[in-house]
């Protein structure tokens, strides 16, 4: 009689076995490439807090998104950078907008590959927040200004409709304002555009861990956090209550950010939801890989490959990371 360890050990005991009974696959088709599109560069620029992605123009978004699309990844998600800024971030629904262009662009040169727009204010705001700001909130015993709930949800919903008139296969709300995704969802049907998902940034903690992707994006607050309306990285129960509620809105798929902390956020949101649940490996997470990477300290391959199968394992049936495309060429070259 073989002990339960001896089993074990003999489907160990050569590449193929391991193969045949591993329980979580990476697929290319399974990641997403966040891309930076900027109306103020010229081509690439580069990001010095984020090693090899750059702030694109629109004929450069199309550069790499025709990459991504020759590298079978799902999808590409874009951020937009406007040339300038105002209270309301009204470039963000701005017809002749980076997002709106490169969408246009991208589905005319690669209409099957998808294309996910990030649906939010604070690139697009003087004050970086993700909302319209109540300034008459403020005051010496309160504190700064909060934003705006409700009359951030109308901006929010014409934003992801100019979106989807520019031929945007999924809007993918960030600003975690409560009632949003309902907001947006009444948009879109009004609009002629009941086909197109939303996927909700449903558990969106206030994280340390995004301080690259600000400075990509030039968005940091101008005052305050955004604690008032990300989560409390503490709280797990609370994640899986949002996650609910934007289904109960209409969301058909949502997203945990970010993810190598969030393994059991991921897994509780699975379960709760039982809709398609993306991670966002965040930019502050690619950051210190390549960044123990670039000192020798991990092999960025073997570690990357690691917290990809983990996030798939927790029960992220997408992952947005910025290191996709590296991925899908490490899975090709391993095929």
């Amino acid at each position: 009689m073989a002990f339960p360890s001896t089993r074990m050990r003999r489907m160990r005991a050569s590449p193929a076995l391991r193969g045949l009974v591993r329980e979580t696959e990476l697929r290319a088709d399974r990641l997403a490439l966040p891309l930076f599109v900027s109306e103020t560069t010229s081509g690439r620029e580069p990001i010095d807090g984020m090693p090899g992605v750059e702030r694109l123009s629109v004929s450069a978004a199309v550069e790499e998104a025709r990459e991504a699309a020759a590298l079978g990844l799902a999808a590409v998600l874009l951020f937009g950078i406007p040339a300038s800024k105002d209270a309301e971030g009204s470039g963000a629904w701005d017809e002749e907008g980076a997002v709106q262009l490169a969408i246009a662009a991208i589905k005319r040169a690669l209409p099957q590959l998808l294309v996910i727009t990030d649906v939010c204010l604070c690139e697009y705001t003087d004050h970086g927040h993700c909302g319209v700001i109540d300034w008459k909130s403020s005051s010496p015993d309160s504190g700064p200004p909060r934003v705006d709930n409700d009359a951030t949800l109308e901006l929010l919903a014409r934003t992801a409709a100019s979106h989807a008139r520019a031929g945007a296969d999924i809007v993918a709300p960030s600003d975690m304002m409560d009632g949003r995704v309902a907001a947006i969802r009444v948009e879109l049907d009004a609009e002629g555009f009941s086909e197109v998902p939303v996927m909700a940034y449903a558990a969106k903690f206030a994280s340390a861990f995004y301080g690259p992707f600000r400075d990509a994006a030039d968005c940091a607050p101008s005052f305050g956090d955004r604690s008032s309306y990300q989560m409390d990285p503490a709280n797990g129960r609370e994640a899986v209550r949002e996650a609910l509620l934007d289904a109960e809105e209409g969301a058909d798929m949502v997203i945990v950010k970010p993810a190598l902390a969030y393994g059991d956020v991921i897994a509780a949101v699975k379960r709760a939801t039982r809709l398609p649940v993306a991670a966002y490996n965040v930019s502050g997470e690619y950051a210190m890989v390549k960044a123990a990477a670039a000192a020798g300290y991990v092999d960025e391959r073997a570690a990357v490959s690691e917290m990809l199968a983990s996030l798939h394992r927790a029960g992220a049936d997408i992952v947005i990371s910025y290191h996709a495309k590296d991925a899908a060429r490490w899975l090709s070259e391993a095929s």
